[in-house]
């Protein structure tokens, strides 16, 4: 590729009026983006915002719809063709490194461009050494032989950065590049976007850290429901009103909300708590984590994407691997890692994809909702009709579960009524504990207020509720209190009157360096 040197400031990929759309669904609606020569450019906005869709638009992943592209300064048509975009100069790491694990990291540096000798095949000994001065010259010390796979996440992810660095591109796109970075290796990444921006390069940054985007990026272009909010420089925007930008919340609104007293309707009992998690902590993903919770109380999870909300309820319900910390049901002390040991003690979470990991379309209501309480209704291996009818026809009563009969498939029931299923399943343990990620989400307004009129009436009865929801309206209405997440950390708790959104918001944009 021609190294073709554009001046700082200079437009060198521009999308205009860019529109996506896919079966029943519009993923970008007339959206524009400008990347200019030596500027960082946030990407920013909440799970469904359209990032990823337009990030496959401007490398050729998806042809738009409607809009057009233009790269330093004429006319693109990459098709659905990525091969193009990146001959062109349009350079993407993303969240999962897309290299080849089985290969070494010299290899990997110099995939499809490895130097030659005068006979043709490879210079092993030139590439070698090459990376070697490459990944020095950025500050990464690594064995440049060794397979790919054999290194730790964070290394990986530096490779794949200095590949796209060294490629001479002009427009390089990081996703969610500090994942799986330790600290040291953030201010490495940071070091070689710096030498980007001194080099003329356009870099579009998508990331959900905010104290990242404040301390690298320029501009910011902020994306809600497939639409653009917001186009500027970074520094004339606080971080509250950001926040409040991703979210879809008026910013005066949210202030006067917060000025009057939360009137909460759930008062849970000065009792000892029934979960009682403390310094939950999984390498890159939840840092110290502690959740209390006692009979009748809902505690809410807020947090942005990527704040280590789902983590932290899979933690608690076994289903993540942790480094340390304590998970305890009525004072009795859990192992953690075990989902079975998770059940036992009373814990059960209804997850976020309903589809993938709750419903089983194919079987009958009846199926779904008793397949969790098996066990306790057998007797010498045999389980009783009456008993299951008798179970089934009481939480169909009690959830209100519309269906023609028990003996329906689930997967031809609404949305709504599929959630409720997978709610009798968990509630017929007789659960302690209660983890809902997400459980309105997918369903028609009459659903959701039916989950959650009856989230409500389960604490009533006793029952211990973490509640998760990206609908921050949803979390504040709905707990007692909210233990507010950021980067897989505790923020802060709030409760009683601090439970409104004008405080959560705060919390969120809170600037973490102080």
């Amino acid at each position: 590729m021609e190294d073709s040197t554009v001046a700082s400031g200079t437009a060198v990929l521009t999308a205009t009026a860019i529109g996506k759309r896919f079966p029943g669904v519009v993923a970008l609606s007339d959206v524009d983006l400008a990347l200019h020569a030596g500027e960082v450019h946030a990407l920013v906005g909440e799970n469904g915002a359209g990032k990823s869709t337009l990030i496959k638009v401007l490398t050729g992943v998806y042809a738009p719809d409607d809009g057009s592209l233009t790269y330093q300064g004429t006319p693109v048509h990459f098709g659905n063709n990525p091969s193009h975009a990146q001959a062109a100069g349009i350079s993407t790491v993303y969240q999962e490194v897309n290299l080849v694990p089985l290969q070494s990291v010299a290899s990997n540096l110099y995939l499809g461009r490895e130097p030659r000798t005068r006979f043709g095949l490879v210079d092993f000994r030139a590439m070698n050494r090459a990376a070697r001065t490459l990944l020095d010259s950025y500050g990464v010390r690594v064995d440049v032989t060794r397979p790919l796979r054999t290194l730790g996440m964070g290394v990986q992810q530096m490779v794949a950065v200095a590949r796209a660095a060294d490629t001479k591109a002009r427009v390089v796109i990081l996703d969610e590049p500090t994942s799986s970075l330790e600290p040291r290796e953030v201010d490495t990444l940071f070091a070689i976007i710096e030498r980007l921006r001194a080099d003329g390069v356009a870099v579009l940054y998508v990331s959900h850290r905010l104290d990242e985007l404040y301390r690298i990026c320029d501009r910011v272009t902020v994306l809600r429901d497939g639409r653009l909010v917001h186009t500027g420089p970074l520094t004339d925007l606080p971080r509250l009103r950001l926040v409040a930008m991703m979210l879809g919340r008026d910013l005066e609104e949210v202030r006067r909300e917060g000025a009057t007293k939360f009137d909460g309707e759930h008062t849970a009992a000065e009792t000892e708590p029934v979960l009682d998690a403390t310094g939950l902590t999984a390498k890159h993903r939840l840092d110290g984590v502690d959740v209390t919770v006692r009979p009748g109380e809902i505690v809410g999870l807020g947090g942005l994407l990527g704040a280590g909300r789902s983590e932290t309820a899979m933690a608690i319900a076994g289903a993540l691997p942790l480094d340390s910390g304590v998970v305890s049901v009525a004072g009795k002390r859990l192992r953690t890692g075990s989902v079975a040991a998770a059940m036992r003690a009373g814990v059960v979470m209804l997850p976020e994809d309903r589809k993938a990991d709750g419903i089983l379309p194919e079987l009958s209501v009846r199926e779904n909702i008793v397949l969790a309480a098996l066990p306790r209704l057998s007797a010498a291996g045999l389980v009783s009709r009456r008993r299951q009818d008798s179970i089934v026809d009481t939480f169909m009563r009690r959830l209100r579960i519309k269906a023609a009969s028990p003996d329906q498939r689930v997967g031809e029931l609404s949305g709504g009524n599929q959630q409720k299923v997978l709610l009798a399943r968990l509630l017929c343990t007789r659960p302690k504990v209660l983890l809902l990620d997400e459980p309105t989400r997918g369903i028609d307004v009459g659903a959701k207020a039916e989950v959650q009129a009856l989230v409500d009436e389960l604490a009533a009865d006793g029952l211990g509720v973490v509640l998760i929801s990206s609908e921050f309206d949803e979390v504040v209405e709905g707990s007692d209190a909210i233990v507010v997440l950021r980067e897989g950390k505790v923020v802060t708790r709030l409760e009683g009157d601090e439970v409104n959104e004008a405080a959560l918001l705060a919390a969120l944009a809170e600037d973490a360096d102080g």
